[in-house]
C-alpha cells in the first residue's frame, strides 16, 4: 500500500504547487484545504488526475473567495451550493454543505453551506466510497471514513450510503465510472439503484455521462452491463432491444446483438485516436450500428438468421436514441451516415468497387477513416472467430489516393461560375450543379479548369465526353 504522503508526489507538476499555494494560504487563515473526489481517487489509482477537486473547511465563503483573489482568479458557480471555479487553471474548490431533498430530479435539493461541518459527515453525501476520500497536502494525511481506498484496491464500486438515492445521475455516474476503471458494483449498490428512476434527467446531463464512458471508458461493455443489471436500459429502449435479439451463430458465435454490441465498443476502446470529436463520432456509431437489426432479424428459409437492410433501418433508433440525449445536430448528422453504410467496406472491398463509388461513399458518411474505424469494430466483436481485415487497409489506400480519406469531396463547379456565365440564380442551378459534381465523381475532371470546359459543354447543349 502507498503511503499516504507518496501519493502526493504522484501529482502532475502543473497541479502540484498550486495544491500547496492553496492549501498554505487556507491553513495561514484558520482554514484547512483537503484534495477530494477524481483527484485523490487517481492518485490512488496511480493516474495523474486532470484537475484539482479541493474541499474547505473553516472558513465562510467569501472569506474563502478573498483569500484567492491576490494570486487567483476565481468565480462562483452557483452562489447556493459554494462552489468556486479558478479561471484559466483545472481547479475547483468548494465548501463542505447540507443537503436536503426538497422535490424530484437531481436539482430537487434544499442545501446549507456549512464551514464548520466534519468531512466525515460532509463525505456521506458524496456519491462512491472512491470518491469520498480526503488528501490534506500539508501533512500527506489520509482521510477515508468510509473505505474508499480499500474499495479501490480491492475494484469495488459502492454507494456511500442512503443519500445516493436522491440524485438520479448517480446511476450514469456509475456506469461510466464501471467503465472507466473497472469497478464490480456491489449486490447493494445494484439493488439501491434498481429503486431509482431517471426522473426527467435532463439530456445535457445524461449525454455528460455517455461521453465519459464512449471517450474514457476502459472497458465500455462493463458500464452498458452495469445499465442492463440496475434496469436502466428500459429508459433507452433502442438499446433494450438488442438484448435477446438472435444472430446466426456461424457469422456471431458470440451471442444476441447486445453482447455483439459490447464486444465492438471494448475493441473501439482499445483503439481510440485521443481526438475527442472523432472517438466520440466514431464510438456513437459503433454503440448505434446494428439498432436496425431488432426490426429487420428473422428465420429465412433456408433456417439461418438473416438482418436484411439493417443498415437503413437502423437510422431512425440512432435518431430517436440520440434525440433524447443531445441537440447537436452535426453530431447526429455525422453520426448516422455511419451507421447506414457500415458494412460498405466489406463489399466494396468484395466488388473492388471503381473510384466514382469510393467517392461517392466518401460524400455519403462525411470521413472514410470513420467508417473503417467503425467496420473493424465490428468484425472484431465476434469472438472467439478472428477475422482478417483487409478491407480496412485498402479502402483507406483508395481513399487516401482519391484524397477522400478524412474529408467528403467538395464540388468544384460553384454557383459563382454559372453567374460568371451570365446566369441568373434560381431553380436551374441545383440540375446543373449536381450534374457536374456526379461527374467529377466519376472522375470527369479533377481540377477547375476541367470543371469549368465541362460545364462550358453542358451549356453548349453538347454531351461532355
Amino acid at each position: 500500500m502507498t503511503h499516504p504522503g507518496a501519493l502526493l508526489q504522484k501529482l502532475p507538476d502543473k497541479l502540484a504547487p498550486h495544491a500547496y499555494e492553496l492549501a498554505s494560504i487556507f491553513s495561514s487563515n484558520g482554514g484547512r484545504l483537503l484534495l477530494v473526489g477524481g483527484t485523490v481517487r487517481d492518485l490512488i489509482l496511480g493516474r495523474p488526475p486532470a484537475e484539482l477537486d479541493a474541499e474547505v473547511s473553516g472558513l465562510e465563503l467569501n472569506v474563502v473567495a478573498d483569500l484567492l483573489a491576490p494570486a487567483f482568479r476565481a468565480e462562483q458557480v452557483g452562489k447556493s451550493f459554494g462552489v468556486l471555479k479558478v479561471k484559466g487553471k483545472p481547479i475547483e474548490i468548494s465548501l463542505p454543505r447540507t443537503e436536503t431533498k426538497s422535490g424530484k430530479g437531481h436539482k430537487g435539493f434544499s442545501v446549507e453551506i456549512d464551514p464548520h461541518l466534519p468531512f466525515e459527515e460532509a463525505s456521506g453525501r458524496r456519491d462512491f466510497t472512491v470518491n469520498a476520500i480526503g488528501l490534506d497536502p500539508m501533512n500527506g494525511e489520509l482521510i477515508d471514513p468510509h473505505g474508499g481506498r480499500k474499495d479501490l484496491e480491492n475494484g469495488i464500486l459502492r454507494h456511500v450510503g442512503p443519500a445516493f438515492a436522491e440524485d438520479p445521475l448517480r446511476v450514469m455516474r456509475g456506469m461510466q465510472f464501471v467503465a472507466r476503471f473497472e469497478l464490480a458494483p456491489t449486490t447493494e449498490t445494484i439493488e439501491l439503484c434498481r429503486s431509482i428512476s431517471i426522473e426527467g434527467l435532463p439530456p445535457e446531463r445524461l449525454f455528460g455521462e455517455w461521453k465519459k464512458l464512449i471517450l474514457k471508458g476502459r472497458k465500455p461493455s462493463a458500464g452498458l452491463n452495469f445499465l442492463k443489471d440496475v434496469e436502466w436500459l428500459e429508459y433507452f429502449p433502442e438499446l433494450e432491444a438488442l438484448v435477446g435479439c438472435e444472430q446466426d451463430p456461424e457469422w456471431h458465435p458470440e451471442g444476441d446483438v447486445w453482447v455483439h454490441t459490447l464486444h465492438c465498443m471494448d475493441a473501439f476502446a482499445k483503439k481510440r485516436t485521443g481526438d475527442e470529436w472523432e472517438d466520440l463520432v466514431v464510438g456513437l456509431a459503433v454503440l448505434c450500428h446494428d439498432l436496425g437489426k431488432p426490426s429487420t432479424t428473422h428465420r429465412a428459409e433456408d433456417g439461418r438468421l438473416r438482418s436484411p437492410k439493417h443498415e437503413p433501418e437502423g437510422e431512425e433508433p440512432t435518431r430517436a436514441f440520440l434525440a433524447r440525449l443531445t441537440n447537436q445536430t452535426d453530431l447526429i448528422e455525422q453520426v448516422v451516415p455511419l451507421v447506414r453504410r457500415h458494412l460498405a467496406p466489406r463489399v466494396f472491398h468484395k466488388d473492388k468497387a471503381g473510384d466514382g463509388a469510393i467517392r461517392r461513399l466518401a460524400r455519403q458518411v462525411k470521413r472514410i477513416d470513420r467508417l473503417v474505424r467503425v467496420a473493424e469494430a465490428d468484425l472484431a466483436g465476434r469472438p472467439p472467430r478472428k477475422d482478417e481485415f483487409p478491407e480496412g487497409p485498402w479502402l483507406l489506400e483508395k481513399a487516401e489516393e482519391l484524397k477522400v480519406r478524412d474529408s467528403e469531396p467538395k464540388p468544384i463547379v460553384l454557383g459563382r461560375h454559372l453567374v460568371e456565365r451570365g446566369m441568373e440564380p434560381g431553380p436551374s442551378f441545383g440540375p446543373l450543379l449536381e450534374e457536374c459534381f456526379e461527374a467529377q465523381l466519376d472522375g470527369a475532371f479533377a481540377d477547375e479548369n476541367g470543371g469549368l470546359s465541362y460545364l462550358d459543354e453542358i451549356l453548349k447543349g453538347s454531351s461532355p465526353n
